[in-house]
């Protein structure tokens, strides 16, 4: 294992799609949401655990899910459990862990993922981490990992690349699109000039900083201003002075999307965001009629294509559903069309604003 990489894992999100399980005081990243006996920031730390030191991996969560993380990764060192004041996005929390890591290790080398997505094929996933990394310290680059894309789909960001690589598998990329509606989508796979884009990046922490300077300048002066309290007691003191008059915005929009030393590797690993409930349906096994289960207790009676999810203890019958979410979370059920998915975001909202946040 090389001293000199590093991995920040994110798990500061509420995951409010997949409500009413993930809640916003113990959310999607907690929970095991395929029902494998291990939740999603488990799986991501045993994955990146396996070819990084470590001591050398972080999390980047809310100040709420500390605990929370150090109760579910007790290998990790407390140290390593960063707690952001407030939520402002993904490019606050990769300038902090970037600033910070670069004042442990002027060499460090970042691979920066998501807690909760899925990843089936841990070797390939390694495989292409170890090349993004090799590419970086050769190359002034920000590189991107891109899945290559089974069929149009409408959930996902896309990433068009060029076609002559510059090195190994690695891409420049030509440009970002956020999720496209169906034809577009259609369009991009059949051109086999898009990837997904994964959401996992990999750069060295002082190439990643010299864009936030080039970029997003509001930014780098709140961290540039604070540096010196960067791992030392002052270092909460120091968030508490940034974080409040931090821009909230992504790290795509911010630099990604401007930058133009952007690469990508065109990857397959079993990726999947697990975004919402229509993405663990994919990823969960199906009865003859296309049903799939979280939870022993389950009547069906001419139902199919539908995803339900119920506590242990409680007996559930369903006649006459199709494509359908039913989720009971004991004090929410939650009848949903699946095509219609995206829009419990909006019903969550709804939830707020009538019923407060007893059910949030």
């Amino acid at each position: 294992m090389n001293k000199h990489h590093y991995v920040v894992i994110m798990a500061g999100g509420i995951g409010s799609r997949f409500w009413p399980m993930s809640r916003t005081n113990f959310p999607k990243q907690f929970l095991d949401i395929l029902n494998i006996g291990k939740t999603l920031i488990q799986t991501t730390f045993e994955r990146f655990a396996s070819f990084i030191p470590i001591e050398n991996i972080y999390v980047v969560t809310s100040n709420e899910y500390v605990d929370i993380v150090k109760d579910q990764l007790p290998l990790l060192p407390v140290k390593n459990i960063l707690a952001e004041p407030s939520r402002k996005n993904t490019a606050p929390c990769i300038a902090y862990t970037a600033f910070k890591l670069r004042q442990l290790d002027s060499q460090a080398k970042m691979i920066v993922a998501p807690a909760d997505h899925l990843v089936t094929d841990n070797i390939a996933f390694t495989k292409v981490c170890l090349e993004a990394l090799g590419f970086v310290n050769e190359h002034n680059a920000l590189v991107t990992l891109g899945i290559n894309p089974t069929h149009p789909n409408t959930g996902y960001g896309y990433i068009q690349y060029e076609q002559q690589s510059v090195s190994d598998n690695v891409y420049k990329v030509k440009t970002f699109t956020e999720k496209p509606n169906l034809e577009l989508a259609k369009t991009f796979v059949a051109s086999g000039e898009f990837l997904w884009n994964a959401g996992i990046f990999v750069w060295k922490a002082k190439n990643i900083i010299q864009a936030f300077e080039q970029y997003l300048p509001e930014v780098y002066d709140l961290f540039v201003a604070q540096k010196e309290k960067l791992n030392t007691p002052e270092e909460e003191e120091a968030l508490l002075q940034i974080y409040p008059f931090s821009t909230n915005i992504s790290i795509d929009f911010g630099i990604m999307e401007k930058a133009n030393n952007v690469y990508v590797i065109p990857s397959s690993f079993g990726w999947s965001d697990l975004g919402a409930w229509n993405s663990a349906y994919e990823n969960l096994q199906k009865d003859e009629n296309a049903n799939a289960f979280i939870g022993p207790n389950f009547m069906l009676v001419d139902t199919a294509n539908c995803i339900l999810h119920a506590p242990d203890n409680k007996l559930v019958v369903v006649q006459g559903l199709d494509n359908f979410i039913i989720v009971d979370s004991g004090d929410v059920l939650l009848i949903c069309k699946k095509e219609k998915e995206q829009e419990i975001k909006d019903l969550v909202s709804d939830v707020k604003r009538q019923k407060g946040d007893k059910f949030l």
